[in-house]
């Protein structure tokens, strides 16, 4: 699995780094495991649509919920999903690696331009910071919910799409 449309965005973490480009559409793409990184046939794709207020928890969570559909899916229809695969074409990109300063928030900038890197971020693992007076400071980022908006989450639903067009769920 890798969540961009390859060969485009190969590499770490697509789905942070789309987010942070403000991507409201990635997809999650099945493809072959190859000697190259992530170079390997494309057997079908689910796209992800996002409002822009999800939180990293809910991103994981539909970046998981896309994974198992396009596993099943592959598994129920094998041989015929095998046969559809397509070698990856056009000109490659690559992520790099997310460090922990990938996190820093400028404090001279507003809120609002920094949302996409408040929504990716991980309050335990590498949490936003900023700098202040010879001073870091962390932040944590949660939704707040009220009884009238509790459980309201983001479930994409989107069809699967194998590399001639069909939806295949």
């Amino acid at each position: 699995m890798h969540e961009s449309d390859l060969p485009q965005g190969k590499g770490w973490s697509p789905l942070t780094w789309q987010i942070l480009d403000g991507q409201p559409r990635i997809p999650v793409t099945l493809i072959e495991a190859a000697e190259r990184v992530d170079s390997g046939v494309i057997y079908a794709q689910r796209w992800l649509e996002f409002q822009g207020h999800e939180l990293i928890d809910e991103l994981r969570a539909a970046q998981a919920e896309a994974t198992h559909d396009l596993c099943r899916w592959f598994v129920d229809t094998y041989p015929r999903s095998a046969e559809q695969g397509r070698p990856q074409q056009g000109e490659e990109s690559f992520y790099a690696r997310r460090r922990p300063a990938d996190s820093r928030l400028d404090p001279e900038q507003p809120l609002a331009e920094q949302f996409n890197l408040l929504r990716v971020v991980d309050n335990e693992r590498y949490p936003a910071f900023f700098e202040w007076r010879g001073k870091r400071y962390t932040l944590s980022i949660d939704e707040h919910t009220d009884s009238s908006h509790a459980a309201q989450r983001l479930s994409p639903k989107s069809g699967l799409t194998a590399p001639r067009g069909e939806t295949v769920a």
